[in-house]
């Protein structure tokens, strides 16, 4: 059994990498930084392959495909990403255009590609990793929260696709809100409320993969909160959103 996980190299990424390794599973890690991946393979029980590579270049990605294209992947772990914070007309284009190839253009590029594999074997599971942010607008993180909704529901549409094609193939898509990891740092975020661990969070995240549930959102707080933005008003959920995320930014 073999599982791909990018952005392995810390948070949730790194979490599952080390639930799938004591299932049994190969790994195959990429990420940017090699002394966490190296890290990472010492403690990891089983065979683990590393891959360097900057998913901001369009031109790595494409290569980082090309070297996996003849391995049989079982799971896909699409994780990496980060965000930013500010008003949109304050905040750096430059790192918005990074985030976006992250995000978006790397996690499009790398679930197309290996699910085509997947396909042609008729088997295996994919996790695309958006957020909460994915179901609404978020002011002051207005390019996060559009690239998360891109994730979700790319997600969602690939899904019903494969469903209509009675394929073996299964895709979920992790919404989880804050988890301590790393991004809030890069973001230059202060999260105010408890946030959930990122090894509860890899755990229950490859639980509801291999159960084939289709939107995973872990935590109690996080269910309510994901039913309380389906019920409120668009406006009154902005307002909100703007509200917890001013508190959030760095003073």
């Amino acid at each position: 059994m073999l599982a791909f996980v990018t952005g392995a190299s810390s948070g949730i990424g790194r979490e599952i990498a080390k639930v799938l390794g004591k299932m049994g599973y190969d790994l195959i890690i990429t990420a940017r930084d090699e002394e966490k991946l190296k890290k990472l393979a010492q403690e990891v029980k089983t065979n683990v392959k590393i891959i360097l590579a900057d998913l901001a270049s369009e031109k790595e990605v494409f290569e980082l495909c090309e070297k996996v294209k003849d391995e049989k992947i079982d799971i896909f772990i699409n994780n990496a990403g980060f965000g930013t914070i500010g008003n949109f007309w304050e905040t750096s284009l430059e790192t918005e255009l990074e985030m976006l190839k992250v995000n978006n253009i790397a996690m499009h590029i790398l679930f197309k590609n290996i699910l085509i594999g997947m396909q042609k074997r008729n088997s295996g599971y994919i996790l695309n990793v958006a957020s909460l942010a994915g179901f609404m607008p978020g002011p002051l993180m207005s390019a996060y929260y559009a690239s998360k909704a891109y994730v979700l529901n790319l997600t969602r549409g690939v899904y019903k696709e494969l469903k209509m094609a009675h394929s073996n193939v299964h895709v979920s898509v992790l919404c989880p809100g804050p988890v301590r990891t790393n991004f809030a740092d890069r973001a230059g975020v202060k999260f105010k409320i408890k946030e959930l661990s990122s090894e509860y969070t890899a755990q229950y995240a490859i639980k509801k993969l291999l159960n084939k549930k289709l939107v995973i959102v872990p935590g109690f707080i996080n269910k309510c909160g994901h039913v309380s933005g389906k019920i409120a008003p668009s406006r009154l959920s902005m307002v909100i959103t703007y509200r917890i995320q001013r508190k959030k930014i760095n003073q």
